[in-house]
């Protein structure tokens, strides 16, 4: 009974799913500006969603079935529910590569939820999307380049490299040298993109609050809901190129101690549109690429100072957060005014990429974020899994950021460092205070809170003293 009741679901979404493809295409191509593109929207768009609706109902048929009458808790429970989520891991992972487009960026984004979504999906997706993303042709990048600019590239640059030097879920990016002899970079959005993004995200939508009417413990919609707020702003390059001018804006005025550390390339305004991205060409190290970096003559642990200490003042001084930190988003190279260390390494500068996803946080935000730093609740996160359910969402977006930053150190320092912990702990620090500042009411207030600032900093300079008699003794041993 119980079967025949759980294949009854999967036909229920199975008949859905049918109903809403057949309905309206004729219409659609019939009215439309563009028929050629609205056919291959009404014949895409259905194949897809009848690919998502059969997924989805064997995940969830798989689950229903497969735990059925096994105990909460139980060792068997538990084996048979790892192995699910593996199998349902791989069908969506299959699912995303052949539906290509947001589904890739959804795989990709599922990858770093390691907190909200079980282990099983994010090491599958961590393993699989960042490496196999789509490339578009060369005539599906001058399409992009008629519509946009009305010219091929040959005819916008005097030259184009034709073959990308990186590709990502959503675009692409080339090599070009503008008529006055530039070198730059040109990030061209993938056309399927533009094609069927919008029907993608209303088709997850679609599945995701189905499965949550037939199944409410399945409740996904925050991640839905982050796409909605995300993916239009990464679709549109201009605001990409505005985040990227605002980003080092913030840095002079708002943290000058490091402002020349921290560099984006220049966008060139006249060869940029919502779908093309025209900017300064970078030559520099991945931040991963330790090797490369002691060629430069930089010093990997003054890097890893380097990246903690520009996002730990984004968060919690600019409030305004480069939200994917990864190392392909995260170049460095020997400070342009040639600047020396005291024992003559070069200092490092940090040029960031990819400004197509950013946060703004409030002032009760980052002052919430900073005060849990105080609270060194970043030493425990993998133990509080129930809190993060219940924080908001630009909190969860900050920790997957914290997380990529973490990837980024451990490759530069081989482990986990405790100085680049003490860096944000002494800004979180400072952030802290300076909100208590500016609700100040008396001089008994302010000798309160200098005296705790004392305290921590005293905490903090206790540590760091102890982290350089360990390096110290580690040197001579």
């Amino acid at each position: 009974m119980a079967t025949r009741s759980l294949w009854r679901t999967r036909a229920k979404l199975a008949v859905a799913a049918t109903a809403l493809c057949t309905g309206g295409a004729a219409a659609t191509v019939a009215t439309s500006d563009d028929p050629a593109a609205a056919l291959k929207l009404c014949t895409a768009v259905p194949l897809r969603l009848l690919r998502d609706s059969a997924t989805a109902a064997s995940i969830v048929f798989d689950y229903q079935y497969s735990l059925w009458g096994l105990p909460e808790g139980s060792n068997e429970r538990a084996k048979i529910k790892h192995e699910v989520h593996l199998r349902s891991a791989r069908k969506l992972q299959e699912l995303c590569f052949r539906n290509g487009g947001i589904y890739i960026k959804l795989g990709q984004h599922i990858g770093q939820l390691e907190y909200l979504v079980p282990q099983e999906y994010v090491l599958t997706m961590r393993e699989s999307m960042l490496n196999k993303c789509p490339v578009s042709s060369y005539d599906q990048v001058c399409e992009v380049f008629k519509k946009e600019l009305g010219e091929t590239p040959d005819k916008v640059f005097d030259e184009f490299d034709p073959k990308p030097i990186a590709s990502a879920s959503l675009a692409q990016v080339h090599i070009a040298r503008t008529h006055d002899g530039q070198k730059v970079a040109v990030k061209v959005q993938h056309t399927h993109m533009t094609d069927t993004a919008a029907a993608d995200q209303a088709t997850v939508e679609f599945l995701v609050n189905t499965l949550h009417r037939l199944f409410p413990s399945f409740d996904y919609r925050w991640l839905v809901a982050e796409i909605r707020e995300s993916l239009p702003k990464e679709l549109d390059f201009l605001i990409e190129a505005k985040n990227s001018v605002k980003c080092l804006e913030n840095f002079p005025k708002l943290s000058p101690h490091i402002a020349d550390y921290v560099y984006a390339p220049e966008v060139h305004w006249s060869l940029s549109t919502s779908k093309l991205l025209t900017m300064e060409f970078m030559d520099g190290a991945y931040v991963n690429d330790v090797i490369t970096i002691q060629k430069l003559g930089i010093q990997p642990s003054d890097v890893a100072r380097l990246v903690s200490q520009t996002f730990a003042e984004m968060m919690f001084k600019h409030g305004f957060v480069h939200c994917d930190p990864h190392a392909a988003n995260l170049l460095v190279r020997p400070l342009p005014s040639g600047k020396r260390r005291i024992f003559g390494k070069k200092k490092p500068q940090l040029i960031l990429l990819d400004h197509g996803l950013y946060k703004e946080l409030d002032f009760s935000t980052r002052f919430s974020y900073a005060s849990l730093w105080r609270m060194y609740a970043s030493q425990y996160f993998p133990q509080i899994s129930e809190l993060l359910r219940r924080l908001p969402r630009v909190i969860l977006l900050m920790l997957k950021t914290n997380d990529c930053l973490r990837a980024v150190n451990n490759s530069l320092l081989h482990g986990s460092s405790l100085e680049t912990f003490l860096i944000i702990g002494r800004v979180s620090s400072e952030a802290v205070v300076e909100a208590k500042m500016t609700q100040m009411k008396s001089l008994f207030s302010w000798i309160d809170i200098w005296f705790e600032e004392f305290l921590f900093e005293a905490r903090l300079l206790a540590l760091q003293i102890a982290f350089w008699l360990l390096r110290v003794r580690n040197a001579l041993t």
